[in-house]
């Protein structure tokens, strides 16, 4: 196979078109997500309700891309890739007239399923394609596009929400999202590893069952569900909280503390490299308690603790989804499309069970119910990646598995 290797032109492109469309990606499925209190008041409606804006578009994108994933082994990636982004895009800008939330909830959901597109399809691009001691560093860049629309896509919305409205900052993210989507389509090689399939529904489930069935896998998509969860929870009610008393800030203020997703771009690259220098369970674990300590300093009332605590966070959750993901490329035996959107399939729906479940914590119990309600999926991630030391590599990964 004909390898992209790193430090060539066709590497520095593929990172580059994978940053776009991670951009894009993340940029339209999180917007919603400072939105919520904008949401409970024009439409007077809980902050639990609120959530669905943003669990309804994930459970579905989760879902999606196990079907979707399985058309690329035949239409191919990047076709789908490209269709995805735009299509989402234009979806975007269609949500800025929603009339009301029920509407906002129909388009959100027909998003999420164009959007399932390019996770899953990505992820088995880059492991088909970029060769294995890249692998890490690839995935890490690509997750830091992911970072970076996740950020600019919330700042962007809380500043313009709260100098227009809601419908202005939709609009504002979708023609943002079109601008990347062209980028990515310029930009990314052709594949030259990937050999079409025709589809094969009973195939696919057939695969699937193959690879429940191994140990490590699942112990990475339960890590998966726990992360995304936890890092959802979060980020959805952390707003909610810097927008009441004491602290009282403006939707702008408390859009703009998703800057901190910079420090995901940094983490996703740094711990994604050290895990193919030192080995992936050690670095997995050491990952997932930076979350668990920053989500504790949280509770802090003073501000600058309680930012300082979510860049800790923050931190911890990219480096872990960073390897958690590459790995899950690496310990497939095929269908590695399959696998990633397994992987995938179990992160947003951890998204979507715990970001509404941590609203009824909020309701209940404030911000120590949140915060206690993420230690506990962190917790349980943690064992999971204690349980991978018991688990026997696969030898086929070229060296790969001797680190990991």
């Amino acid at each position: 196979m004909e390898y992209i290797k790193q430090g060539t032109s066709a590497f520095r492109k593929t990172n580059w078109a994978l940053f776009a469309g991670g951009f894009t990606t993340f940029a339209i499925l999180y917007c919603t997500q400072p939105m919520m209190p904008a949401f409970t008041k024009e439409f007077n409606i809980s902050p639990t309700v609120a959530s669905l804006s943003l669990s309804l578009s994930t459970v579905i994108l989760a879902v999606s891309m196990l079907f979707v994933g399985s058309m690329s082994e035949s239409w191919g990636r990047k076709p789908i890739m490209t269709f995805s982004l735009f299509a989402a895009s234009i979806l975007a800008v269609l949500t800025a007239f929603a009339p009301n939330f029920q509407v906002l909830l129909g388009l959100r959901i027909i998003q999420g399923m164009v959007l399932a597109g390019l996770p899953s399809i990505a992820m088995a691009y880059l492991g088909e394609e970029i060769e294995p001691r890249s692998l890490g560093a690839a995935m890490g860049l690509y997750i830091s596009g992911n970072a970076i629309g996740g950020m600019s896509g919330r700042f962007v919305i809380g500043a313009v929400t709260d100098f227009f409205d809601w419908h202005v900052a939709l609009a504002s993210i979708g023609v943002l999202s079109v601008g990347a989507s062209v980028l990515f389509w310029l930009m990314l090689p052709k594949s030259r590893n990937f050999q079409a399939r025709t589809p094969d529904f009973k195939k696919l489930l057939h695969s699937m069952g193959s690879h429940m069935k191994d140990p490590g896998l699942l112990c990475l998509y339960g890590i998966g569900f726990c992360l995304c969860g936890s890092f959802v929870t979060l980020y959805n009610y952390i707003g909610f909280q810097l927008m009441a008393p004491p602290y009282s800030l403006s939707q702008t203020l408390v859009g703009w503390v998703f800057i901190i997703y910079l420090v995901g771009t940094f983490s996703s690259t740094w711990m994604g490299r050290l895990g193919d220098k030192y080995g992936r369970r050690k670095v997995l674990g050491v990952a997932l308690l930076i979350a668990v300590a920053g989500a504790s300093i949280t509770l802090s009332a003073n501000l600058f603790i309680k930012i300082v605590g979510i860049a800790i966070f923050t931190f911890g959750f990219f480096g872990g989804h960073s390897i958690a993901s590459s790995w899950v490329g690496l310990r497939a035996t095929h269908d590695k499309a399959q696998a990633s959107s397994l992987y995938l399939f179990f992160y947003y729906v951890g998204s979507s069970i715990a970001g509404t479940t941590g609203g009824v914590f909020w309701t209940e119990y404030g911000w120590p119910g949140v915060i206690g309600l993420i230690v506990a999926f962190l917790a349980i991630a943690f064992l999971l990646s204690f349980r991978l030391y018991s688990i026997a590599p696969i030898n086929r990964l070229i060296g790969q598995e001797r680190h990991s």
